[in-house]
């Protein structure tokens, strides 16, 4: 019999109730087959409404015949695999919901479903696929648009309290959650970020791009422990993935595994011979491991691919070692004079192009081009020079000789670490090559594990905002700083696969961490090196580093950023005497032996003639100047800053009499 006008107007009315009273919606639905036994669509409502109710029992015979009556209905395959899912029956509801998305591969939520059943039953991988395609057919909330346009315009606070105010409303959300998690980490609070995108994969298992999020996070902490094994789930769902892959190689450069790395993008670069961002990757890889040519070829090939490719151009130049050609100058000039061209590419290529111009010896050009860069990327990446001598001021105040003789005894029995820091620039590259060449130290990188220990001993306490560094380590006991030693040692473990006695840290932000590292660490090499202020800081003003360093965009801010590290540097020589070996950059270089015995002593190593030979070592190494330390010593750039002494007036004023005071500078005239 067909169905009424009258019955399914009752129909929408009985339905209206399904959400908020499910026993109305049934008893409606009830009336509507008392009168018109065959209304499908009321059996429907009815099986719905008793599953809601947790009447699986009548439920499941009314859906079981609707089904059987109409078997290419994807709705009442969906409504059926509910129902055997509500009376624990998996197998029956995962076969039911495969029914429906046979019969409707749009049907979102049924992929939904099934991806949680599957989960539940132990089948990752068929979670994962099922996810992927709910994933990739559903659409963000309404809810988040405006969200989602402050994030885009870097509105952070304006995105964080839209993202709060859904997640009160919807705290099972789990694109709020992972939005939520971005905001976190652009602020660089991985914890937090890590915190909730682990809330968002636990509602959500097979959420891959919240899954892609955590592994970038752990990325940037330098965790590659905890990447790799995210990385290969996400390989295993999708084994072409182009961010992935290239995640992946990334990743494999921090665990010495740069080969691998290699490999991974010749693949890459066979099926998209036109990825000039994987040239470029490959381009770091090569230049990492040594091998200059193949690493010009790979940035070639990615201007080549792209002509834009203003990270290629930045990297040609940023070697140091190589030229760039008349062309590059001319190709970078004409790129330039683009009114759309994107910021970020600009300031690339003002750097770029102001190191072209140094080699040329054009050194008033080249000037305006670093000056200009510096410019533009200082406009968009703030940086509190106030606050930052308020935090060496309250180490000052904190960290004195009664502090730390209070402590005595503190920390592990452990040596391993050796801590380089320094303003970047000032030499600690090849003091890092030096000592890596020994046969009893490992040389690792620019370790970020540090940074989160101490993150975490904060959370811990109760610390969370920044002026609360380093005043809560006063309130540290004996046992959690002993604990914090035993974390980082654990922590930075995937950095030493050759288990070498030592290891070096040198992380030049490791300065502001210096007395929390001898409560940690009292048996530890703690290294400065120092290098003559203008030299130091005039390498740093032309450099445009990949992250960190952002007091080295405006010549008074790092004047004053290097004269607060003196600063901090001589208080902690007054509280802890003898207890930080300092090595001058033109004293190394001049008599590289006798300062590297001295060194090597202060360490408690044996001298060894290999690390006099540290340009033959073919370790990685990922910094600026992983071209310059496989060079035997060469004094050329000691006083290179010379040539634009007249346009670094106010890098001068900013260093007050540091430059008079520097070892050595009055003899040279500086």
């Amino acid at each position: 019999m067909p169905a009424s006008p009258a019955s399914d107007l009752e129909l929408m009315r009985a339905s209206a109730y399904l959400e908020s009273d499910p026993a109305t919606a049934a008893r409606r639905a009830s009336g509507i087959l008392l009168i018109d036994p065959g209304h499908t669509p009321a059996k429907l409502l009815l099986a719905a409404a008793c599953r809601r109710l947790g009447d699986t029992g009548r439920a499941l015979p009314v859906i079981e015949a609707v089904a059987a009556e109409n078997p290419a209905v994807s709705a009442i395959q969906l409504e059926l695999g509910r129902a055997y899912a509500a009376a624990g029956r998996p197998a029956q509801a995962i076969a039911a919901l495969r029914r429906a998305v046979a019969l409707d591969a749009d049907l979102i939520e049924a992929w939904r479903e099934l991806a949680a059943l599957l989960f539940a039953a132990g089948d990752e991988a068929g979670g994962d696929q099922a996810y992927a395609h709910y994933e990739n057919r559903s659409r963000d909330p309404p809810g988040l648009i405006d969200a989602l346009a402050a994030l885009t315009d870097e509105r952070l606070d304006v995105a964080d309290r839209l993202l709060r105010a859904r997640l009160q409303e919807a705290p099972r959300d789990v694109v709020a959650l992972r939005l939520s998690a971005e905001v976190a980490t652009r602020r660089n609070d991985y914890l937090e970020a890590e915190r909730r995108l682990q809330e968002c994969l636990a509602l959500a298992p097979g959420y891959s791009q919240a899954r892609y999020d955590l592994a970038c996070a752990y990325f940037a902490q330098q965790r590659p422990e905890r990447v790799l094994p995210l990385i290969e789930r996400l390989l295993r769902l999708e084994p072409r993935h182009t961010l992935v892959r290239m995640l992946k190689a990334r990743t494999l450069r921090l665990v010495d595994r740069a080969q691998e790395s290699v490999a991974i993008l010749e693949a890459l670069l066979a099926e998209q011979p036109d990825n000039d961002k994987a040239w470029v990757l490959l381009g770091h890889v090569r230049r990492e491991l040594g091998e200059q040519q193949g690493a010009i070829d790979a940035y070639r090939r990615a201007i080549a691919a792209r002509p834009e490719a203003s990270e290629a151009y930045f990297s040609l130049a940023n070697l140091k070692t190589v030229p760039l050609a008349a062309a590059d100058v001319g190709a970078i000039r004409t790129l330039l004079a683009r009114t759309t061209l994107l910021a970020v590419d600009r300031v690339r290529l003002e750097f770029a192009l102001g190191k072209a111009l140094e080699d040329e010896g054009a050194y008033a050009e080249s000037f305006e081009h670093y000056a200009r860069g510096n410019r533009l990327h200082r406009a968009t990446h703030p940086y509190d020079a106030d606050a930052a001598t308020v935090a060496v001021r309250r180490s000052q105040a904190l960290y004195t000789p009664a502090f730390f003789g209070a402590r005595a005894g503190w920390g592990s029995e452990r040596a391993d670490p050796v801590f380089i820091v320094g303003v970047p620039r000032s030499g600690s590259t090849l003091l890092e090559q030096m000592l890596a060449s020994h046969s009893m130290v490992e040389g690792t990188r620019e370790l970020s594990d540090l940074s989160l220990v101490i993150t975490e001993l904060m959370a811990q306490a109760g610390a969370r905002e920044e002026t609360a560094y380093p005043d809560f380590v006063a309130r540290l006991d004996r046992d959690t700083i002993a604990a914090a030693a035993a974390q980082y040692l654990e922590r930075t473990r995937s950095h030493r696969p050759l288990g070498k006695p030592r290891f070096i840290d040198k992380m030049p932000a490791n300065v502001s961490h210096l007395g929390l590292i001898h409560l940690m660490f009292p048996k530890a090499a703690i290294i400065d090196a120092r290098r003559h202020p203008l030299g130091c800081g005039f390498s740093c003003y032309k450099q445009l580093f990949v992250w960190g360093a952002p007091y080295s965009y405006d010549q008074g801010e790092l004047g004053r950023y290097i004269r607060d590290y003196v600063e901090l540097l001589a208080h902690f020589d007054a509280a802890l005497p003898g207890r930080v070996h300092r090595v001058h950059y033109e004293r190394l270089v001049a008599a590289p032996e006798a300062e590297l015995r001295a060194l090597l002593a202060y360490c408690g190593l044996p001298f060894e003639d290999a690390c006099l030979r540290f340009h033959e070592n073919r370790r990685i190494v990922q910094s600026v100047s992983s071209e310059q330390v496989r060079r035997p010593l060469y004094s050329e750039g000691i006083d290179q800053w010379r040539h634009y002494e007249p346009w670094l007036g106010d890098l001068k004023a900013a260093l007050g009499d540091l430059v008079e005071r520097y070892p050595g500078a009055a003899a040279e005239g500086g």
